[in-house]
C-alpha cells in the first residue's frame, strides 16, 4: 500500500453526524492539496442501524476507498464491532468509552461529554473531526477554524466540544500521522452532483424527479440550484408523471431530464416508449441499486444493465452510456443531453450508488461540455417525422403556424394515426435509420477507454467497477490491458474486434454477469472468468487485487 495513503473511518448510528464528519474530513484532506474518495454506507432508517463513512486521501490521483483504515472512531458498540477487522497495521481506533471498554483502542468519554450540549449526539461528529485533527497533528486553533466553517450552527458549544475531545486524546494519539501535503486545493463533489451540473452545462431547462435512492439527491440539488440557472424543477406525484411530463416539456422544446432508480424506472418504460415512436429527446438517469423489488435501497449495485439495454416494448433506438468517475459523469450528461436532441430519441444515462454518492477531489474544465442542440424546420411544409437520409426530422416547437402534431400511435410524417401496411413499414425504417446515423456518428467519438498494459490478459469493465478495479490494480502493482466501454448501446464493437481472440476477464456488480453476457452477444468476445461482487458493496481496490492475481495466474 502506498506510505502516503491514509484512511479515516468514522462510524455509528443515523442521526450521530457520521456523514458530516467524513466529508468535513474531506475538505480538510483537500485543502491540504490532497487528493480524495469518500465513500459512505448507510442502512435505510432515518434513525439507528450503522452508518459508517470512509474517506482515503493521498498526493496523488485516487479512484477508490480504502476499507483498512488508519484511523478509526466508532461511536457505539455495533461499530465497534463492523470495524474490528478495519484497522490497517499501525492504525488506531478510538472509541465511546461511555459505550463499552475494550482492551485495545483508545476510550474517550464521547457521549458523557456531548450530553452537556442541546444537540448532544450530532456533537458525536465534532468529537470525531477533533480526533482526526489531534491524530494527523493539526494545532487546537487551526481546527477550531474549521469547526466554525463547517458547523456554523452552535458554533461556541461545537468548538467547546471539540477543544474537550482534542484535550483527552491528543495525549494518546497526537500527532500519530504526518500527511504531506499535496500540489493544490481541489473541489470535491458526488456523482449526483457531477451529474447535475453536466445537465446544466449541456443546456438542461427543466428536471422532474420522484425522489428514489440513490437518485434523490439529484432533485436536491437542481432545486437548490434552479434560481442560479433558471431551471425549472418539479417533484411530481409518481414516476409515471415524470416521464410524461417530461415528454410534454420536450414537445414544447424544452431540454428535459428525469432521475431514477430501477423500481421507479419499471413505472416508467410505457412512458419510454412512448418517447421512441413519437420520437421524444428525453435523457433518464438510472442510478441503480440492488433489486429485484426494494432490494438493498441504499445499496449499490449493476444489476439493471440488461433492464436498461432493453426498456421499454417495441423497437426504438435506445442510447445507454455509463460513466466510470465522477468527472466523466459531469462530460456524458451534457454529451447524451446532445445526442438525445440531435438522434430524436431517448436515452438512459445508467449508472450506480457508487457513483452517484461517492465524493471525489475533481479537475474540471466547464467550459468543454457539449451543448444540445435541435435540428429545426426552416421553411416550406412541416412534417414532424419527414423521411430523411439519417432518419432524423426537423423539428418545430409552440407557438408555430405549424401543426405540430406527436403522435403515439404508429403514424405517417405529418403524424396522423395510420394502420396502412405500407406506411408501418415505412416509418419502421425510417427510424431504424437513426441506428446506423448513430454508429457513424460515435465512431468519431470517444466511446471506449483502453488503457494498454503487459499482461497478456485483457480486463473489461464499466461504470463505477471502472474507479475499482484502477485502483486495485495500482495496489496489486497489475499491468494488463483495461478496456472499459463508455457507450453500451449501441456498444462500439468496432473498438472491440481486436480482443475477440485475446485472453479476457470481465469485473462487474451482478451475480448473473450481465455484461459478460453483452460483450458476448455483441462483440463475439471470449471471456475466460468474471469477477462479480453482488453483496451490495462496492469492490475494496485490496480485495479486488488478490482476486484477480488468482485469476491472471
Amino acid at each position: 500500500m502506498d506510505s502516503d495513503l491514509f484512511t479515516f473511518i468514522v462510524g455509528g448510528k443515523a442521526g450521530e453526524g457520521v456523514k458530516k464528519a467524513g466529508s468535513v474530513a474531506a475538505h480538510i484532506f483537500s485543502s491540504m492539496g490532497r487528493h480524495v474518495f469518500q465513500m459512505d454506507d448507510y442502512m435505510s432508517l432515518i434513525r439507528g442501524g450503522h452508518n459508517f463513512s470512509v474517506v482515503s486521501t493521498t498526493p496523488r490521483w485516487i479512484s477508490s476507498h480504502y476499507m483498512k483504515a488508519n484511523l478509526v472512531v466508532n461511536f457505539d458498540k455495533r461499530s465497534c464491532e463492523t470495524h474490528t477487522n478495519d484497522i490497517a497495521e499501525n492504525g488506531i481506533m478510538v472509541y465511546d468509552s461511555d459505550e463499552q471498554e475494550l482492551e485495545n483502542g483508545i476510550g474517550i468519554p464521547l457521549t458523557n461529554e456531548a450530553e452537556k450540549y442541546p444537540m448532544k449526539k450530532l456533537m458525536l461528529g465534532v468529537g470525531a473531526v477533533a480526533i482526526l485533527a489531534a491524530t494527523i497533528g493539526f494545532e487546537g486553533e487551526e481546527m477550531n477554524q474549521i469547526i466554525k466553517e463547517e458547523y456554523p450552527t452552535g458554533i461556541e458549544e461545537n468548538i467547546a466540544f471539540a477543544d474537550t475531545i482534542y484535550n483527552m486524546v491528543y495525549p494518546y494519539c497526537g500527532k500519530k500521522f504526518t500527511l504531506e501535503n499535496g500540489d493544490k486545493k481541489r473541489p470535491i463533489i458526488t456523482g449526483n452532483e457531477a451529474i447535475s451540473l453536466g445537465a446544466i452545462a449541456g443546456g438542461l431547462n427543466v428536471y422532474y424527479g420522484y425522489p428514489m435512492t440513490p437518485a434523490s439527491s439529484i432533485l436536491h440539488f437542481l432545486a437548490q440550484q434552479a434560481e442560479n440557472f433558471g431551471l425549472a424543477v418539479v417533484h411530481a406525484e409518481s414516476e409515471i408523471a415524470v416521464i410524461n411530463m417530461a415528454i410534454g416539456s420536450a414537445f414544447t422544446g424544452a431540454r428535459a431530464m428525469v432521475g431514477t432508480s430501477g423500481g421507479g424506472f419499471a413505472l416508467m418504460t410505457e412512458g419510454f416508449s412512448l418517447a421512441g415512436i413519437i420520437e421524444a429527446p428525453i435523457l433518464v438517469v438510472l442510478s441503480q441499486r440492488p433489486g429485484p423489488a426494494t432490494g438493498v435501497p441504499t445499496y449499490t449495485e449493476q444489476a439493471d444493465l440488461a433492464f436498461a439495454l432493453s426498456a421499454g416494448h417495441g423497437d426504438f433506438l435506445r442510447i445507454v452510456a455509463s460513466p466510470r468517475t465522477v468527472r466523466e459523469a459531469y462530460f456524458l450528461t451534457a454529451e447524451m443531453l446532445d445526442l438525445v436532441w440531435k438522434f430524436q430519441t431517448p436515452g438512459i444515462l445508467l449508472t450506480e450508488k457508487h457513483l452517484s454518492e461517492s465524493s471525489m477531489t475533481v479537475e474540471i474544465d466547464l467550459e468543454k461540455a457539449k451543448w444540445a442542440e435541435p435540428k429545426m424546420h426552416e421553411n416550406g411544409e412541416y412534417k414532424r417525422y419527414l423521411d430523411t437520409d439519417n432518419g432524423i426530422s426537423p423539428m418545430v416547437f409552440p407557438p408555430s403556424k405549424k401543426v405540430i402534431k406527436w403522435n403515439s400511435y404508429e403514424h405517417d410524417e405529418f403524424g396522423i394515426t395510420t394502420e396502412n401496411a405500407e406506411k408501418i413499414s415505412f416509418m419502421h425504417d425510417k427510424r431504424n435509420k437513426k441506428l446506423e446515423a448513430l454508429i457513424k456518428y460515435l465512431k468519431g467519438q470517444d466511446t471506449v477507454r483502453i488503457i494498454r498494459g503487459e499482461n497478456p490478459t485483457n480486463i473489461f469493465t464499466y461504470g463505477s467497477s471502472y474507479m475499482s478495479v484502477l485502483e486495485a490494480l495500482k495496489y496489486g502493482r497489475i499491468n494488463p490491458t483495461i478496456i472499459a466501454p463508455i457507450y453500451l448501446s449501441p456498444l462500439p464493437i468496432w473498438e472491440l474486434e481486436e480482443f475477440k481472440d485475446q485472453e479476457n476477464i470481465v469485473i462487474e456488480q451482478s451475480s448473473t454477469g450481465q455484461f459478460t453476457k453483452l460483450l458476448n452477444e455483441k462483440a463475439g468476445l471470449k471471456v475466460r472468468n468474471t469477477i462479480k461482487q453482488y453483496d451490495g458493496r462496492p469492490f475494496d481496490p485490496v480485495e479486488l487485487s488478490k482476486k484477480i492475481k488468482e485469476v491472471l495466474q
